[in-house]
């Protein structure tokens, strides 16, 4: 069907919105009749040919005693019946029943297409058509002679009136739920792709293995967040046209939304597909084919997306509960990485052919994440283990729910000999064209000649302005943790002892508070200040979780802090008050006076002390922390002045630490045990195209036209 017939088609329907249902449903409730209307009709145009024979065989199945009518299928050609009386257009022979024979013909369809009117809540609309008298007008403009729902032509005026193919079926399907959420302020396109870009994720999937494909063989295509089946069908496509018929391919999807599940479903019915084939859930918590490897996997996944409802199935604590994701998950706030983890863990491993991946992301699916992090953990996966052969930029401005780029990626678990260790970047950013009308936010659009040329530029696979190619471990980095030894000064001052008094951690403020406020009798029971203590802390914005203020109440917490404050006042009777710059020797004199003044203390309460009466100072000694038997000195690090670098992994750590690190921080060092590999891609660094500052005088010409142009605009604005 060429595109002005598709456009008829779906304006007709659209229009039935405005004509029938306007001033008694709400035009955010229009999709919610016209959408499964136009699912049932097709079902029903399908069945119109072979409605006299389903009656008879049904009736013939009921004299039997037989209450099974799966049979029926073999009468209607398709995986789907009704054995109602009626077809859509009977209903119109009996207008004062049409409420009621309606109910019935719904009833009438087999269990599979229920639980697609079910999904689709088309019940809970018909009390409101009925009561408006609306169901005659609806179902005479769905079965009117003006469109053809059918695969068959019709004549109608002597005029031939052509079929709907499946996947002009598809087109009326997708457009429709376009233009309703557009129309409602809603991320129009949310549930699909456009048909631009699942074509060249198509090609790109297949082509490049259609040599390998053989005729009589079965292949099985896969997309965990299928919308309304464009990605499978478009493949499906692709496949029967390269080999005319000869290679069976089966469709497999997994959606969460149940409006366009219903759709999809649907979908799948109408072309013989096995609609249990198309699971109801969410892909992330509910794998709907955890048993099952793919050949092809397409998807368009959500991206930006919290999964945190998932998240108990997935994770517990530090432990990964689900085998697709132990290699890594994600920030919960976007779970688009989990979709591409959960494909590459269906990958046929024993086959020839291996399996491809064709997945379209943000960008954050390529750079996010430090090396250590479930998004880095994720490419790392993918990248050591030679899957990722290509990612694609596209231009901006080509999906109809966001303007923002998106990238393509390509992965293989049979990479070709030349791709091996290899990926390519592709800049395809400014191959497209413009549209003449925007679509949502999709105002760029592909034509074939462009979805050649940028599969030709994959498969060629040459270094050039728009195609770069790279070892695998060019986007892999090691993360150095960089540490510089802690400085500390210490001073036994009366000022300082009588903080730890207080050092609790989060309960410092309020317990001076209390202090000052009650004295000496919060050593008795502090639980008698509960009230006027949590009314102080509502009155100041003081937050500090049941956890702790449990303690705030609690004598021992008291007691503790008295007891280490008295310590700390006899060790300063034999130490004085001096000021130390070296911490070492003055946890040595503070430990020779406990000593000597015959108290026993835990290393605990000592760094309880401590940590109250010195104080980080760059002028002072480092810390040490242990001297090991060979004589070498290790210092405490500092964690406020410990750092970070990445260093590519194809340069050697200790030369890029004493090369770039050493001379600026020469007492720094590295904890090799924090050392972490990460992989990220940063597309602009390798594309980037350095555009030439403007002339000054260009500049300054453009400046004096601009105050020519204002020369007056500020006295008449001050009206002087």
């Amino acid at each position: 069907m060429n595109g002005q017939k598709h456009n008829e088609i779906v304006n007709f329907i659209w229009s039935i919105a405005d004509d029938v249902l306007r001033d008694v449903f709400v035009r955010g409730k229009y999709r919610d009749i016209i959408l499964p209307f136009t699912v049932i009709r097709r079902i029903d145009a399908l069945l119109e040919p072979t409605k006299e024979k389903v009656l008879k065989a049904y009736e013939f199945l009921k004299d039997q005693g037989v209450d099974e009518y799966a049979g029926l299928t073999a009468e209607t050609g398709y995986p789907f019946y009704n054995i109602s009386p009626y077809t859509m257009r009977d209903l119109l022979d009996d207008p004062d029943n049409i409420d009621s024979n309606l109910e019935l013909y719904l009833d009438g369809f087999d269990p599979f297409v229920q639980k697609i009117i079910s999904k689709f809540k088309i019940r809970n609309q018909l009390e409101t058509l009925a009561e408006a008298k609306l169901t005659y007008s609806l179902i005479e403009k769905f079965t009117s002679s003006k469109i053809n729902l059918s695969p068959e032509p019709v004549k109608k005026d002597e005029q031939i009136i052509p079929g709907l193919t499946n996947l002009g079926m598809g087109y009326v399907f997708e457009e429709l739920v376009r233009k309703f959420n557009e129309e409602n302020n809603e991320e129009a396109g949310e549930h699909f792709t456009p048909r631009d870009i699942i074509q060249l994720m198509t090609q790109l999937a297949v082509l490049p293995v259609k040599d390998k494909l053989k005729p009589g063989g079965t292949y099985l295509v896969y997309d965990p967040a299928c919308g309304t089946g464009g990605m499978l069908t478009e493949a499906e496509k692709l496949v029967q046209k390269l080999f005319e018929d000869e290679i069976d391919t089966y469709l497999y999807g997994q959606e969460v939304n149940p409006e366009t599940y219903a759709i999809c479903t649907a979908d799948m019915l109408i072309k013989g597909e096995d609609p249990e084939n198309i699971y109801y859930g969410n892909t992330i918590s509910d794998d709907g084919f955890p048993t099952k490897k793919f050949d092809f996997m397409l998807t368009n996944p959500p991206y930006g997306k919290s999964w945190k409802n998932d998240k108990k199935n997935i994770v517990s604590g530090k432990r990964i509960l689900d085998h697709r994701f132990v290699r890594g998950v994600p920030r919960s706030s976007d779970g688009q990485l989990l979709f591409l983890s959960n494909m590459v863990s269906k990958m046929k491993h024993e086959s020839d052919l291996g399996s491809r991946i064709a997945s379209v992301h943000n960008g954050s699916a390529l750079f996010t994440g430090n090396a250590g992090q479930g998004e880095s953990e994720i490419r790392k996966w993918i990248i050591e283990s030679n899957y990722l052969e290509a990612i694609i930029a596209l231009p901006e401005k080509m999906f109809y729910n966001t303007g923002i780029a998106t990238y393509i990626f390509i992965l293989s678990n049979r990479k070709p000999e030349h791709r091996k260790g290899k990926i390519q970047l592709i800049d395809a950013t400014e191959i497209y064209s413009d549209m003449r009308k925007n679509l949502g936010k999709k105002s760029r659009e592909l034509d074939k000649e462009h979805i050649k040329k940028i599969f030709e530029i994959y498969e060629k696979f040459e270094e050039t302005e728009t195609s770069k190619i790279f070892d695998n471990e060019d986007f892999g980095y090691q993360q150095i943790t960089v540490e510089r030894p802690l400085r500390l000064k210490a001073q036994l001052s009366d000022e300082l002892i009588e903080k730890i008094r207080f050092d609790e951690r989060y309960l410092e403020e309020i317990m001076e508070w209390m202090y000052n406020k009650f004295g000496e009798e919060v050593y008795e029971d502090a639980k008698q200040f509960k009230k006027p203590v949590e009314k102080y802390m509502e009155a100041n914005n003081i937050d500090i979780s049941s956890r702790y203020t449990k303690k705030l109440f609690t004598k021992k917490t008291w007691i503790q802090q008295k007891e280490l404050l008295e310590l700390a006042k006899k060790v300063q009777k034999e130490l004085g008050d001096k000021e130390y710059d070296d911490f070492n020797l003055f946890s040595k004199d503070f430990e020779d006076a406990l000593d000597k003044l015959d108290i026993k203390t835990t290393k605990s309460e000592r760094t309880n002390i401590y940590d109250v009466v010195s104080w980080v100072d760059e002028e002072a000694e480092p810390v040490i922390k242990k001297r090991t038997k060979e004589g070498d000195i290790e210092y405490e690090p500092d964690s406020d002045l410990r750092d970070t670098e990445n260093v590519p992994l194809k340069e050697d750590i200790e030369e890029y630490f004493e090369r770039e690190v050493k001379p600026y921080v020469p007492d720094a060092w590295m904890d090799y045990s924090k050392t972490k590999t990460g992989y990220e891609v940063n597309f602009n660094k390798y594309f980037y195209k350095y555009e030439s500052l403007r002339d000054l005088e260009e500049i300054k010409a453009d400046i004096l036209e601009i105050e020519e142009e204002t020369e007056g605009l500020l006295d008449k604005i001050l009206d002087i």
